[in-house]
């Protein structure tokens, strides 16, 4: 997600529960009211039934400022404390949606269908859009630094070569494809490094010498001096989700609330921040989606025949 909502919005507030860690709450049926909402109704909540946990992918180093309106927000119309937890990785988020420690969280495109490929009872309902009449979705863009005699992907063979993370829809699926296409192993014919956030990944390639050349989300090139685009790919929208344990009246407000919402009306409820611009650079407005949208995401996993895809 691009806030990469996604950024990407890293679309998407939030708990993840560290892969590994002991400290966090279990899972724990409730048959209160959910909380300050007043629904008397029975669910399973991540934490407790006045709390949503929101898990989020760790995009770049600016995460939690992204989200934090969007956090807010939640809170308010849900009349719920919303508890935020960044994910150590983009592997300990998908192990915390699958034994349901998270109650929303926002993917990556990869990373949802990851997810649900391990068991995950979640289901998408928007995409975050970054700009004012732009589809649900960011571009994966191949880059090296500006002074490079790279100029075509076919260039990026034999050379050391920055991607994100091996779970990264636009750090690593979308490249990967883009290479085979070019003719270049990915696994093979370069040498990968893994940077672990779109940020650090550009800030690399910037810099040349661990990464020849490399790939990263747009708003953390556009961010990044030093950088030549080479070549980009539009990206499906990362997905927000709720999960399907929540009570079904919690679920519909938070669906309802946030499934078409846009910045001016997260500013007009008085969310402090709304204005920021860590928050405008990456969120626009909430779009609906559905599964079905992210069969391209699986149709790269068969053609590209990545190991992540099977977690």
């Amino acid at each position: 997600m691009k806030i990469s909502v996604r950024i990407a919005l890293g679309v998407a507030t939030a708990a993840v529960l560290l892969a590994g860690a002991t400290a966090c709450s279990s899972d724990s049926d409730s048959s209160t009211s959910s909380g300050a909402s007043g629904a008397a109704s029975t669910g399973k909540f991540a934490k407790d039934s006045g709390t949503l946990v929101f898990g989020v992918v760790p995009d770049t180093a600016s995460t939690q400022q992204n989200y934090q309106p969007l956090q807010d927000y939640i809170a308010k119309i849900t009349g719920l404390k919303v508890e935020y937890r960044e994910s150590s990785d983009y592997a300990a988020l998908i192990e915390a949606s699958v034994s349901g420690k998270v109650d929303i969280a926002s993917f990556s495109g990869f990373t949802y269908v990851t997810a649900k490929n391990n068991g995950a009872k979640i289901t998408p309902f928007a995409s975050i859009i970054t700009k004012q009449g732009q589809e649900p979705g960011y571009y994966s863009e191949a880059i090296a630094p500006a002074n490079s005699s790279i100029s075509k992907i076919e260039d990026f063979k034999g050379k050391k070569v920055c991607f994100v993370s091996q779970t990264s829809t636009s750090g690593y699926l979308y490249p990967s494809y883009n290479l085979l296409k070019a003719g270049i192993d990915p696994t093979k014919d370069v040498t990968p490094v893994f940077a672990g956030k779109h940020d650090a990944s550009a800030l690399k390639v910037s810099q040349g010498s661990e990464c020849e050349a490399g790939f990263a989300e747009d708003v953390a090139v556009e961010a990044q001096p030093g950088l030549k685009v080479i070549s980009k790919t539009f990206v499906i929208g990362a997905p927000m989700t709720v999960s399907d344990g929540l009570p079904a009246d919690l679920k519909q407000k938070i669906v309802s609330g946030l499934q078409n919402v846009t910045i001016d009306q997260i500013k007009a409820a008085g969310v402090a921040n709304a204005d920021s611009d860590n928050f405008k650079k990456t969120f626009y407005a909430l779009a609906p989606v559905d599964d079905s949208k992210f069969d391209v995401i699986r149709d790269l996993c068969k053609q590209t025949k990545a190991a992540a895809c099977n977690g």
